[in-house]
């Protein structure tokens, strides 16, 4: 039995009870996903500005009127310090994922980037080591790695930031550590590396590349690639980031206090992507064989190449992601096929 089977069914035996922000997001909803089927009591927090209501109405399907009872919602912004109280008040676990995300975006409105991703996190850090939580667990970012061009990625080695949202999620860690040296406060953070799959928003102007890919090509649009396509990146598969996040709650106390990668390990160009979702949507929509995707500028703020080291994750907490590229595309694709092709 691997070391996350054996923690899923101690959590079984156990229940807790569980603080997810963003929980009507692509990841956060996800975690709620899970928790609840593992027999968790699960409080939701979220202000809507990129979450879902739908995504939640999907989770309450799938996990079925008991497991149902075992939800809470919380309608909320981090920005307020009484709503990060409120919501962080008899929680045992704090998997913090509530942010506004995109490169771009924070370009483009550096200011509300800055107040989510860092008074909303300085709020919710002060909230949850005030109800003396037993694990405050946050969505790092690989984006913190900026310039430094070393492959693969190592989390002791970064490099100046690229965005401001860099900017932000540098700041994060670095108030955990005080968090960590000056109150005792114990935290991990998690440097997602692209994460993708199942409830990933394929709309708006900053939506990610792989749901922003598969409904293009679903519906006989233009699929647009920045740059020659030969950036790359380590994508993974939201399970292994689930798996990511139940392992850095409940890990020891030796894993605490540090940050860790979270990916798959494995590179992979833009062109390589936009072949394997082609292929997978071709099976259903046999016209996107011939679809080939239209080159335009490098985008702002972009690095090259990422990849992530991820034996720290794996030595420390028992990390193995269990999806490779191609086996969460798989997943991945079912979903967007349902979601524009249901009839």
């Amino acid at each position: 039995m691997s070391i996350f089977a054996e923690r899923q069914e101690q959590l079984r035996q156990h229940p807790a009870t569980w603080l997810v922000t963003g929980a009507a997001g692509f990841i956060g909803s996800n975690l709620v996903e899970t928790l609840l089927r593992l027999g968790q009591r699960v409080v939701g927090l979220d202000s809507f500005a990129t979450g879902h209501r739908h995504n939640l109405d999907e989770v309450q399907a799938l996990v079925g009127p008991e497991a149902w009872r075992n939800w809470t919602l919380l309608e909320g912004d981090i920005r307020d310090a009484a709503t990060c109280r409120q919501a962080c008040a008899g929680v045992d676990y704090v998997l913090h994922q509530a942010a506004l995300g995109s490169v771009p975006r924070s370009i483009e409105d550096p200011l509300t980037t800055n107040e989510a991703n860092i008074t909303g996190f300085l709020n919710m850090l002060i909230a949850a080591r005030d109800a003396r939580v037993r694990r405050f667990v946050y969505a790092a970012s690989s984006s913190t790695y900026g310039d430094h061009p070393d492959l693969p990625k190592i989390e002791e080695r970064i490099g100046n930031p690229l965005s401001p949202y860099a900017v932000t999620k540098l700041v994060n860690e670095l108030y955990a550590a005080v968090f960590a040296r000056t109150y005792g406060f114990r935290s991990i953070g998690l440097r997602y590396f692209n994460i993708f799959g199942q409830r990933q928003d394929p709309d708006g102007a900053y939506a990610a590349v792989i749901p922003r890919w598969f409904a293009a090509l679903l519906k006989g649009e233009p699929v647009y690639i920045n740059g020659d396509g030969e950036t790359s990146r380590d994508f993974c598969f939201i399970d292994n980031c689930v798996q990511a996040n139940l392992l850095a709650a409940t890990a020891p106390d030796e894993a605490a206090d540090q940050v860790y990668n979270v990916a798959f390990g494995e590179r992979t160009s833009l062109n390589e992507l936009f072949a394997l979702i082609r292929q997978r949507v071709a099976d259903r929509v046999p016209a996107a064989r011939a679809a080939e995707p239209v080159y335009r500028d490098f985008r702002a703020g972009d690095v090259r190449h990422s990849l992530a080291d991820i034996t720290k994750a794996a030595r420390l907490f028992g990390y193995a992601p269990e999806y490779s590229v191609r086996a969460g595309l798989d997943k991945a694709a079912a979903w967007y096929i349902r979601m524009f092709l249901a009839v």
